[in-house]
């Protein structure tokens, strides 16, 4: 009753509406006045934006200096990292700085060189081309003069690129510029790479940072699945890293970073090579990244692309292989810095041979920095642009899955068939892998492999090729253990290892997933980001694979003409501090060198070379013939 009287009255009894329309117009001014501040703060915030951000900006700055003069003084080598990574950022904020307030003006002053650069480029270039040609000629003579079976990675390289023009879909379409180019910046990273100790030193840096960044994943995964499935099971160790990754790549584009990258990228190989920013960008994410995680680099520009590029992007992927197996090949003992440089060199030669096979013949609706449309998505905020991300990356880590399960299951059944066939007429393990291990053995030959190591180097091929590069590096690895265990070369009829040289050739073709299995893995993987696309990637997916595969033979003759066997020094220097009880590949070199200078005449027992000042050359001697057989033990 109390209510219902409340409600008749319209308030508390006695009280008439004007006192209530009084007592709320106080409340009011009240507001008002306790909000005023706050009102004058945000029209002064507004009115002062860009002095408030020049001078948040500036303290940030100011701040990270402080940071940065603070970790190089208390150890400048531990914060080497930091300094470059600062030196990169500077510099392209500097560029734009620069080219915002005075690319026009140094244009209007370059403008009257550029014209008469392009007057005399026609017999300009013909020099350059010459000059190049007579510089590599004369690079190849003295550095090949030492180790002519060099020659042979050489003439391996020039066959391969022969054959890929050969397969070439528009032969009178290629843009030269682009593969030569290519081509030129895979040697030059080679050279340095291989050659050059601060390469090498780099790129293991780099290397250590990308797998630590995606060893992240499994804070998540071990917390869904468990650590006994994720150390053990394929599907929780590697799939996690997708999702992972396309939650990173989200918040990327929501931030404007990845469009920046964009950008650079475009700004840097365009000029070059001439290819569109977003082919070049996934393809130069495939050094660290998978297959399938690159793509997510361009995903919103996939339905637009051209064929040409759609196949960049699918020679990319296999052409190289994720930072997430990576450290599992370098944990069977693979060598990390053949493994980052195969997948660093195979980045330009990818796109150039890309565009060999596959050349541009539409027009690009992203060629140039003016056509990239770089929007930020729709998200609201980063969360919402993170968990968008990791949504989804759902499709496509279960067409990746299974695509996997049945391309396996099909090369498990063509195998058992093979060997039922071969059982038949006595030939025991008939497979895909051992026919392609003769069908392969001159490719492994013409990539500067020794005969007596292309047997084995071509077995390697074909379990790449029809299985997978996994099962390929385990049986690499089982080589190279050997032989660093001072094993001998040859148990009756069957090579228990193959040369340090063949290993290193080995370890560049073996760097790619090229194999019949991804052609699942990259048609689930981009069907699932295009799906109005899938009859196209269809339709180039088989001459993509025959590039990846051709892009890895290629780093392996590059390989093959820069390795540099590893010197094993003074023999008897070794033999005088090491006390045999184990062997090595040292002491099998040495012991070998030991061997061939062995002379026995007449019960007589000497050595020739610098053996024979050795007082203890027959001591050593038996001590070889207690690891390794020989004639004169």
């Amino acid at each position: 009753g109390e209510k219902r009287h409340y409600e008749d009255c319209g308030g508390p009894c006695g009280e008439s509406r004007d006192e209530r329309r009084e007592g709320k117009g106080r409340f009011s001014s009240y507001c008002r006045k306790a909000l005023q501040p706050a009102s004058k703060a945000k029209h002064f915030c507004k009115a002062h934006a860009k002095v408030l951000k020049r001078v948040a900006l500036g303290l940030l700055g100011v701040a990270y200096l402080c940071y940065f003069i603070a970790a190089c003084y208390l150890n400048f080598q531990r914060a080497l990292a930091l300094v470059v990574m600062t030196a990169v950022v500077a510099f392209f904020i500097c560029w734009d700085i620069f080219k915002k307030h005075c690319g026009a003006k140094v244009l209007l002053l370059l403008r009257p060189i550029g014209k008469c650069f392009q007057k005399s480029w026609r017999w300009l270039r013909w020099l350059l081309w010459v000059a190049l040609l007579a510089g590599l000629i004369v690079w190849l003579a003295l550095d090949t003069g030492r180790n002519p079976e060099q020659l042979i990675s050489l003439g391996g390289f020039c066959f391969l690129v022969l054959f890929l023009f050969a397969c070439s879909k528009h032969h009178g379409a290629v843009s030269w510029r682009a593969v030569f180019w290519g081509l030129g910046l895979e040697f030059l990273l080679g050279l340095f790479i291989l050659r050059t100790t601060p390469g090498t030193q780099a790129f293991q840096w780099l290397g250590d940072q990308i797998q630590y960044f995606l060893g992240y994943t499994t804070a998540g995964s071990s917390f869904v699945f468990g650590n006994t499935l994720i150390e053990e099971i394929f599907a929780f160790q590697t799939l996690p890293i997708i999702v992972f990754f396309s939650c990173v790549m989200s918040i990327l584009y929501y931030l404007g970073v990845m469009q920046w990258l964009i950008l650079k990228i475009s700004w840097l190989l365009q000029v070059s090579m001439g290819t569109t920013p977003t082919e070049t960008l996934s393809v130069a994410g495939n050094i660290f990244v998978g297959q399938t995680e690159a793509p997510l680099l361009i995903r919103p520009y996939l339905p637009d692309m051209t064929l040409s590029e759609i196949h960049a992007v699918m020679t990319g992927g296999f052409s190289t292989i994720a930072g997430s197996v990576m450290g599992a090949y370098i944990s069977f003992g693979i060598d990390a810095a053949s493994l980052i440089a195969a997948s660093v060199m195979a980045a330009p030669c990818a796109l150039a041979m890309a565009k060999l096979v596959y050349p541009e013949v539409e027009e690009s609706k992203f060629k140039g920095k003016a056509s990239l449309c770089l929007s930020r998505g729709e998200e609201q905020n980063i969360l919402e642009a993170a968990s968008n991300g990791a949504a989804a990356s759902v499709g496509l880590v279960a067409n990746i899955a299974a695509n996997l399960i049945a391309f396996l299951a099909v090369l498990e059944f063509i195998n058992a068939t093979l060997r039922w066939l071969g059982e038949m007429v006595d030939i025991e393990g008939l497979t895909f892998q051992v026919i392609c291990s003769y069908v392969l053995m001159p490719v492994a030959f013409l990539m500067g492999a020794d005969w007596a190591d292309s047997p084995l180097v071509a077995e390697l091929l074909g379990i790449k090729i029809f299985l997978n590069e996994f099962v390929a590096y385990q049986q690499l690895a089982t080589y190279k253990k050997n032989r660093l265990m001072g094993l001998e070369e040859w148990d009756g009829n069957r090579k228990q290892w193959i040369s340090e040289r063949a290993e290193s050739i080995a370890t560049f073709s073996l760097c790619g997933f090229a194999n019949f299995s991804s052609i699942g893995i990259a048609l689930g993987g981009l069907a699932s980001m295009a799906p109005q696309r899938k009859g196209d990637l269809a339709s180039v997916v088989l001459r993509a694979l025959l590039t990846g595969i051709c892009v890895s033979l290629l780093n392996a003759c590059l390989a093959g003409l820069l390795h540099v066997p590893t010197e094993v020094g003074d023999c008897a220097v070794f033999f005088s501090t090491t006390n045999f009880s184990s062997t090595s590949y040292t002491m099998y070199t040495c012991c070998k060198q030991l061997f061939a200078s062995s002379v026995l005449q007449n019960g007589t027992l000497s050595f020739t070379g610098s053996w024979a000042e050795q007082a203890d050359s027959v001591l050593w001697l038996t001590e070889c013939c207690g690891h390794y057989n020989h004639t004169s033990c």
